[in-house]
């Protein structure tokens, strides 16, 4: 295993603009990669976020395409969201500042007049969202029939969200001789059948079994009743501003992320908040993002928009205010806190609703998240009628997923009711009286005897 930088085959410039950066020793996934991609192999890696694979497979590229080099891109990197197209981007400007190399990051979202004027001054980098890649492509505006070297990032994500009809589009237009590169915190079946069609004997590179969370990352799990009790638990742990002074709250939806961020200013002031979400605009959320990272904003409130690619060094704690139900994000949620070998916390709330969901990432993670009690202080209110009916609507779709002939809680209710079971045979009057059932015309009321008490029908 390489001990430094300077025991891989990267040029001065590269090692230099490393060294600029503050890193002195490869994590292991660099370890692992860089090499082998160095000597052309495919790759599939499998490490959780914050490891240092963007470096990986970054560092290796810009050491073989060398230099400027035409007008059409030689490398493609894709990935699920703009945010971690931003940040790749963000790293290969580091690491390229002693090169003449040229990249271009280009996503949705913002007019595309820009990314095109970018393109048609030359490229040798391409960092793509698949949805405007093709748009660009399909519109003349891209060439691809230089690209050696095709990566694609988070490729769990993209199979989430749902670009696979994307991927293969792309790969039916790109040259069949190229470089492979593919990573992934988890290994869905999905991503297994995209990395059959994509990559070529590949070298697997796992640092780590996959979907496990980092060793620096502390995890505590809270079971509250409702959302007020949510509210009222994270305003409590926010009262320690000394411990919370960096955190990301994550949230399943841009209502609740809303309403949380609204919360939060009343109680902080605006200058201490930041929300993001797929309706904020692409330059208030790169403002956001820029002023968490800077250190001028205490609290991110965000949607999974921004559990991939959000690289910020030293934030404190995660909170999960709601328990994701694309299980794999609590991997890439919790890996925003422990970054850069520091340590950090994911604290998560669920209700009972969320229980289920609980489960699922303890079991895709392999471990048991340790459960604390609410803390003294904190006031549990009552759950109200409309968010107890949703608790329990959730619950029977659970049950659903897990026994397609599940009925639900009504109709388990209305079997315990009828006239065979034991219950209502005990409650009821034996000689067709009235049931104690609230549907007791139906189970031997007053219809029924009046059907049995015709007169004349006993006369002889």
């Amino acid at each position: 295993m390489s001990q430094s930088f300077e025991d891989f085959k990267l040029n001065r410039q590269i090692l230099n603009a490393v060294a600029d950066a503050g890193y002195t020793l490869p994590t292991p996934v660099q370890q692992k990669a860089i090499a082998p991609i160095l000597s052309g192999q495919d790759i599939m890696g499998v490490a959780q976020t914050g490891t240092g694979k963007t470096a990986a497979f970054v560092l290796p590229i810009l050491m073989k395409l060398k230099y400027a080099q035409g007008l059409d891109a030689r490398a493609l990197i894709l990935a699920p969201t703009r945010e971690l197209a931003m940040q790749i981007e963000e790293n290969i400007k580091i690491f390229a500042k002693y090169t003449d190399l040229r990249t271009v990051v280009i996503f949705g979202g913002l007019g595309p007049k820009t990314q095109i004027e970018q393109i048609k001054k030359g490229v040798d980098i391409i960092v793509a969202t698949p949805g405007r890649f093709l748009d660009l492509y399909l519109a003349g505006h891209i060439s691809t029939q230089h690209i050696k070297f095709m990566v694609m990032d988070e490729a769990d994500k993209m199979m989430d969200m749902g670009f696979i009809g994307s991927i293969h589009r792309i790969l039916e237009v790109v040259p069949r001789k190229r470089q492979n590169l593919l990573f992934s915190a988890t290994m869905s079946e999905l991503v297994h059948k995209i990395s059959g069609d994509f990559l070529k004997f590949p070298t697997i590179i796992e640092v780590a079994p996959q979907a496990t969370t980092a060793d620096t990352v502390s995890q505590v799990l809270y079971y509250v009743p409702n959302l007020k009790t949510k509210l009222n638990l994270l305003q409590h742990l926010l009262k320690n501003d000394e411990a919370f002074y960096r955190l990301i709250i994550f949230c399943r939806t841009k209502t609740v992320a809303d309403n949380i961020y609204k919360f939060l200013e009343r109680r902080y002031g605006a200058e201490q908040v930041r929300v993001i979400h797929a309706n904020k605009g692409q330059n208030t959320r790169i403002n956001s993002i820029n002023a968490f990272k800077e250190g001028n904003v205490r609290i991110l409130v965000a949607t999974d928009v921004a559990a991939r690619g959000l690289d910020v060094v030293n934030v404190s704690h995660v909170i999960n205010f709601d328990v994701p139900v694309v299980i794999e994000d609590y991997v890439h949620r919790i890996g925003r806190t422990g970054r850069a070998l520091l340590s950090g916390d994911a604290i998560t709330f669920a209700t009972e609703a969320e229980k289920y969901y609980v489960r699922k990432i303890e079991k895709l993670i392999r471990q048991f998240i340790p459960v604390a009690e609410i803390p003294e202080g904190v006031f549990i209110d009552e759950t109200l009628y409309d968010e107890r009916q949703a608790i329990a609507k959730e619950i029977d779709l659970q049950k659903r997923k897990e026994n397609p002939e599940f009925q639900g809680a009504f109709h388990e209710k209305k079997a315990k009711n009828s006239k065979g079971s034991p219950e209502v045979r005990k409650a009821g009057s034996p000689k067709g009286g009235k049931s104690l059932d609230h549907q007791g015309k139906k189970f031997g009321g007053r219809k029924k005897s009046i059907k049995f008490d015709k007169p004349g029908r006993n006369k002889k």
